[in-house]
């Protein structure tokens, strides 16, 4: 079991789950608020949990979330809901432009599109999704990511627009 899929594991066992308190946002940039998750500062969020995916990289511009499809995230034809995916995809593309903002910034989506190219199956092993800022202008940014099996074929690929907020304060 990867050390990333072990501390997921570990956080279901004691419920460990949480999100960035609101006067970090405030202090620190969206790199380092990302930083933070990966390096264990922050608990992980509910969502990873849920759907068994964790943020496992991050620079400006670029991360990388790890998950694991399975049994539980099945549609009714037995593969993975194209839901799984498309959450996994939305959190690569907005953390990715996240991680453009500075102190007292924020990003929120306003749209996404995903293409599901191929099936995910459960139990199909470690899928990587890389998501990468496209565009980055005052107001708008706009990313792309790709999501991947354990054999580096594409599975998925999308894009997202988000908008750039100012904090109050």
């Amino acid at each position: 079991m990867s050390t990333w899929r072990a501390r997921l594991e570990a956080a279901k066992q004691t419920g460990q789950f949480g999100t960035i308190p609101l006067g970090d946002l405030a202090r620190y940039s969206g790199l380092q608020l990302m930083q933070r998750i990966i390096d264990g500062t922050y608990p992980p969020p509910s969502i990873g949990g849920a759907l068994d995916f964790v943020l496992t990289e991050a620079e400006e511009g670029r991360v990388i979330f790890t998950g694991w499809p399975s049994d539980a995230h099945l549609n009714p034809m037995g593969t993975v809901h194209g839901g799984w995916a498309a959450t996994i995809m939305d959190s690569a593309l907005a953390c990715a432009v996240h991680t453009t903002c500075a102190p007292g910034e924020a990003s929120t989506t306003v749209e996404f599109k995903v293409n599901l190219v191929r099936p995910v199956l459960p139990g199909m092993g470690e899928l990587t999704c890389e998501g990468r800022v496209v565009h980055r202008g005052r107001n708008l940014a706009v990313s792309e990511a790709t999501l991947r099996g354990p054999d580096g074929k594409t599975l998925a690929f999308g894009t997202e627009t988000c908008s750039i907020l100012r904090m109050p304060g």
